[in-house]
């Protein structure tokens, strides 16, 4: 567990430091350090369970203010959000967004699981 925990403590850095060139860069930037952050701890058995919730609480909250335009890309029939790294119309945008929350919080549950785990296995 501890290399998995590390490869994603280091793609999500890498993720934060790609947002830097983004029209909002420290709302990702933030979120995607995070996640790496709390992964990196992981890899050492270090899980601060509270930050950890905080964390999925603020994905799920994000994400649900992006579900409508989710959805209606779904509706569009999921053309491509890849085609270009400049956003040309609103739902590739959004959509990215919504993912990449989508792959924060996937990340977030996995230690909250995975924190709760070790918890038992130590107490």
């Amino acid at each position: 567990m501890k290399v998995f925990n590390l490869i994603l403590a280091v793609l999500f850095a890498l993720f934060a430091i790609v947002q830097l060139n983004d029209a909002d860069p420290w709302l990702w930037f933030t979120l995607y350090i995070f996640v790496a952050a709390v992964s990196a701890m992981a890899a050492f058995g270090i899980y601060r369970m509270w930050a950890i919730i905080v964390g999925m609480l603020i994905c799920v909250v994000w994400m649900g203010t992006l579900v409508p335009e989710f959805i209606n890309w779904i509706e569009m029939g999921m053309p491509t959000i890849t085609g270009q790294m400049k956003a040309t119309e609103p739902q590739i945008e959004l959509t990215r967004e919504f993912l990449g929350l989508f792959l924060a919080g996937t990340a977030l549950v996995f230690h909250f699981f995975r924190g709760r785990k070790e918890s038992r296995v130590e107490g």
